[in-house]
């Protein structure tokens, strides 16, 4: 296992680019993955919840998954999800279905082993028989998806799955700088590392040894990101975070379909529909607000890119 297999820097969560008529548009998806290069991702997690993969058929993840990692051709890995059926044999089946286009890692969404009320024993035992369906040579990884429910894990579950050597990515949602230090030591000496999804608590979960960020705003303010993930503790590096911080309230406006707007400011061909949102609540007010986080992202970039 390579050490720089899962490098450390920015993982956009991917969006999905759909047509007039709600297919994916591989050609939009193609220029997407090269903004996101441009930009300075060093991964790519494709098929996650920004990618709708709620709403997307096992076909239509399973191309969207092969597509990114053959547009990518090895500049950088590739991660995707998509295990999103509440039987754990459908589950069993997405999930090698998603392994076998090759992608680096398969990642597991942490809701899905247990239901909301149970406990983390029938969630560890759910996890055991999951590793025992699948190839052992399929990397694994964990994302703590909040939708239908979060599942946090705790610090001692994180270290019982890096114990088996099977788990490289972890995903965190847990928006607390606490609980990322127990888990960052819980996956200290193993293959996970841990990508914080929460641009509040990144800087310092960065200089507490969090290997990046793995978020929705690397779908508009990648490069900073990755200035941030590559010089933490660099000079002004602080002030950069409070600017990401404020800049991320724009999360809780009408996504994805504020980031499709977003990059269509970038010149990217690429419509605001979505099936989780309906493109037409992201009103005048709604799209003067994105042009404005535009034209503040560029000023930051001048001032420490």
């Amino acid at each position: 296992m390579r050490e720089d297999l899962f490098p450390g820097g920015v993982w956009p969560v991917m969006l999905a680019p759909f047509t007039p008529e709600g297919r994916i548009d591989y050609n939009a998806l193609g220029e997407l993955v090269e903004w996101y290069l441009d930009n300075g991702a060093s991964g790519l997690f494709a098929v996650c919840q920004s990618t709708e993969m709620f709403y997307l058929s096992l076909q239509e993840r399973v191309e969207y998954a092969r597509f990114v990692k053959e547009k990518a051709a090895g500049r950088v890995p590739v991660i995707a999800s998509g295990h999103v059926s509440d039987a754990f044999e459908d589950q069993v089946e997405e999930i090698k279905a998603i392994a076998a286009t090759g992608v680096d890692a398969t990642i597991l969404i942490t809701n899905r082993l247990a239901k909301q009320d149970e406990g983390d024993d029938v969630w560890m035992a759910a996890l055991d028989r999951l590793l025992a369906a699948l190839p052992e040579e399929i990397k694994l990884g964990f994302y703590e998806c909040p939708y239908p429910y979060k599942r946090l894990l705790s610090k001692e579950m994180i270290r019982k799955c890096a114990l088996t050597g099977r788990f490289y990515f972890l995903k965190d949602t847990c928006c607390d700088i606490t609980q990322i230090r127990e888990k960052l030591e819980a996956c200290q000496g193993t293959n996970m590392k841990l990508y914080n999804a929460n641009t509040a608590t990144l800087w310092e979960s960065l200089l507490c040894g969090a290997k990046g960020y793995s978020g929705v705003m690397a779908n508009m303010q990648c490069g900073l990101y990755a200035k941030l993930c590559a010089h933490p503790s660099g000079e002004g590096m602080r002030d950069l975070s409070d600017a990401l911080t404020i800049c991320a309230l724009i999360e809780r406006q009408v996504y994805p379909v504020n980031a499709k707007y977003y990059l269509q400011l970038e010149g990217l061909p690429i419509q605001t529909l979505s099936r989780t949102k309906d493109a037409a609540l992201l009103d005048d007010t709604a799209r003067k607000e994105v042009m404005m986080l535009r034209r503040v992202t560029k000023r930051l970039a001048e001032k420490y890119c």
